[in-house]
């Protein structure tokens, strides 16, 4: 499929040289996007950007083909060149999947899944089929998609006491084994299937074994044959009665368990519940639930389907206490697109979000994103043009089915895609509040020109909805932008980052200066680097803004940027605990979704930012040579581990992906 190729003369003005890294950003960019190449040795950032833009192209370019459109092979070109100069100066990028996997042989075989930043599935059917929504998580998530999950299914599905098969069942060495495996044992409660004397993994390769295509090594067959065990016991325990919100959510996080137990990948997920299932807002409350059941549920993140106009007050006490639950009003996001716009109901088969709140999603379906990066603009019209091309890049991965045949069937129907914007405080430092929503408003306009006219050349449906602000994660780290909407730690800190103590990174950081010393918490493994930031664009940091300013700032992204959704973790201070309840009340109308965390200040050692003076800063700047970095990483294989695609402060959870 990849056909299409970047000219040699082009390409030649950026070989050996380096983008303008953020403070951490080359780092990032070793650590989680290099990837091996072919001769052994691994991948330069001028390397990645051509894999990803001739990715993107050639499938432009092979949906012409397979449709009998017109391509312009010269203007392509032109296009193509213009994209690579634009995520070279971090004006735009593509997400850390992109970064990642856009232009492999993987996605040539597999189809555009593992470039899905999200998904969503919802439980309403599994009376006809529990295994469905289960199995498709689990092989999203290997895929490293986060994926949300409802319990409308609660209370219809009754479980049956399986029949005992006589035959043994071996488990395939590859990700769809592992999911069929799953499938087999979910199907045999509810009669479909018998269950096997065991489950026999002998083909699956050995811990440690290298995985080709999307990278990492095996984790071996040990986190599959817990999540068979149980689910099998709960299940059993289950048997003749009907499964609550609470059983639905706990097998989801037995899946989300045994795929975090790999070695590459990190994802999310979310569990949608109702504010009146009081066994639901209590799933995580250690006084009411067994040891047991706890230790499952550190993968649930958990929201409530808010109505307009309900009470908030006894969701609201329990986010005080530890954030949670967030909030997602459904009406609001099938209703409008955005909040400042009449109502179009486009979205009117929503059924709910993706695990950091930033997409509308309906029942199996993945949504991309892409980055922007507006404060690295000097005026809008050069903005518009980064416009074009982050919007060229999302609408181009729907133009690649994934290999499910569910999710394609609402994907390509909906063409949903979420360009972002992100260094969204530093922005409005930098041109203005009123500027820079001026910039919004105008931005999301020629988005939906642009989408007009791609949409016609390409015959395919206009994207239900095209923008959103996502959470940001590594991707942020590489040009030095605050994440998403959120700000910045404070004008001057320290960024700790933690690496395996073997890691080659370790070394090479400090000969380049930077400050090491081992975790006191994994001393054994694990080794701590300190890397000093300064905030360039910077009025104030996030333990002094209050709750009230992040929700309006969230609320005017919804109005005039993102018609999918702004995502938004509210820090708040124990103060303002009390006024989230009124918070809720005053905004419902205004915000499709929000999430909440405690502002604490932390006592604990090495803390993953720590303010510091100007004159720390500056001592701790001229002790670091880090342009020694890429001489001294050449022929080092440092590809510790890749993105968390969906990223808030409270969302991920960290996993491999299995591609046995």
């Amino acid at each position: 499929m990849r056909d299409f190729k970047l000219s040699k003369s082009f390409l030649a003005g950026y070989e050996g040289l380096q983008p303008l890294w953020g403070p951490l950003g080359y780092v990032v960019y070793k650590r989680t996007y290099s990837r091996d190449k072919e001769d052994g040795t691994h991948e330069e950032y001028w390397e990645t950007v051509k894999r990803v833009v001739e990715g993107v192209y050639s499938i432009q370019k092979q949906h012409c083909k397979n449709l009998g459109l017109p391509w312009n092979n010269e203007k392509a070109h032109r296009s193509a060149q213009e994209m690579y100069q634009r995520i070279w100066d971090f004006k735009f990028t593509p997400p850390g999947r992109g970064f990642w996997m856009m232009g492999t042989e993987y996605i040539d075989r597999i189809g555009s899944a593992p470039l899905q930043n999200c998904g969503m599935v919802s439980t309403a059917e599994i009376k006809t089929s529990l295994a469905l929504p289960l199995t498709w998580a689990m092989d999203m998530l290997m895929l490293g998609v986060g994926v949300g999950f409802d319990t409308t299914g609660a209370g219809t599905c009754v479980i049956q006491e399986p029949k005992q098969g006589d035959y043994v069942y071996v488990v395939e060495d590859s990700r769809e084994g592992w999911v069929a495996a799953l499938r087999r044992l979910v199907n045999a409660y509810q009669g479909r299937k018998s269950l096997p004397v065991r489950f026999d993994f002998s083909a699956i390769r050995p811990e440690g074994a290298p995985i080709r295509g999307f990278g990492g090594t095996s984790s071996g067959y040990k986190p599959l044959d817990q999540l068979l065990g149980s689910t099998a016991r709960l299940l059993s325990s289950r048997v003749g009665c009907a499964l609550s919100s609470v059983d639905i959510a706990d097998l989801f996080c037995l899946v989300g368990r045994c795929v975090v137990s790999g070695n590459v990948r990190r994802s999310a997920l979310l569990s949608l519940g109702s504010a009146l299932d009081d066994e639901f807002m209590t799933m995580k409350n250690p006084q009411i639930f067994a040891l047991e059941n706890r230790e499952i549920r550190w993968a649930s993140n958990n929201s409530i389907s808010a109505d307009i106009g309900m009470e908030y007050q006894v969701a609201a006490d329990s986010t005080a206490k530890n954030g949670e639950p967030g909030y997602v009003w459904l009406h609001n996001m099938r209703k409008y697109g955005r909040m400042k716009d009449p109502p179009n109901w486009k979205d009117r088969y929503a059924v709910g979000v993706n695990p950091c709140g930033e997409q509308t999603l309906g029942h199996m379906e993945t949504c991309n994103l892409v980055e922007t990066f507006p404060a690295r603009h000097d005026s809008f019209e050069d903005y518009k043009r980064t416009l074009k091309y982050a919007y060229l890049y999302a609408k181009t991965v729907t133009l690649l089915p994934t290999h499910n045949e569910k999710t394609n069937a609402v994907m390509m129907k909906n063409r949903r895609i979420g360009c972002s914007m992100s260094g969204i405080t530093q922005a409005l430092t930098k041109f203005g509040t009123r500027e820079f929503l001026k910039w919004a408003d105008a931005g999301y306009e020629y988005i939906q020109n642009q989408d007009e006219v791609y949409s016609s050349w390409l015959c395919v449906p206009r994207s239900i909805k095209t923008t959103s602000v996502k959470p940001s994660g590594s991707v942020s780290l590489l040009c030095g932008a605050t994440p998403g909407i959120h700000f910045a730690h404070s004008e001057y800190y320290i960024r700790r980052v933690r690496f395996q103590k073997d890691s080659y990174l370790v070394s090479a950081l400090k000969q380049c200066g930077y400050k090491t010393e081992v975790d006191v918490c994994l001393p054994s493994t694990t080794v701590v680097v300190e890397f000093p930031v300064h905030e360039e664009h910077f009025t104030k940091g996030k333990t002094s803004v209050t709750m009230w300013e992040q929700l309006e700032l969230a609320a005017q992204l919804q109005a005039y940027w993102a018609d999918n959704q702004v995502s938004a973790t509210i820090t708040f201070t124990a103060d303002e605990a009390k006024d989230i309840a009124a918070a809720l009340s005053l905004y419902e109308t205004r915000l499709k979704s929000i999430s909440f965390l405690p502002l604490t200040e932390h006592s604990y050692a090495q803390p993953p930012y720590e303010e510091i003076t100007a004159g720390v800063y500056g001592e701790m700047v001229a002790r670091i040579d880090s342009s020694r970095l890429p001489e001294i990483l050449e022929a080092a294989n440092v590809h510790d581990k890749t993105e968390k695609f969906c990223t808030t402060d409270k969302c991920d959870i960290e996993f491999d992906v299995q591609e046995k």
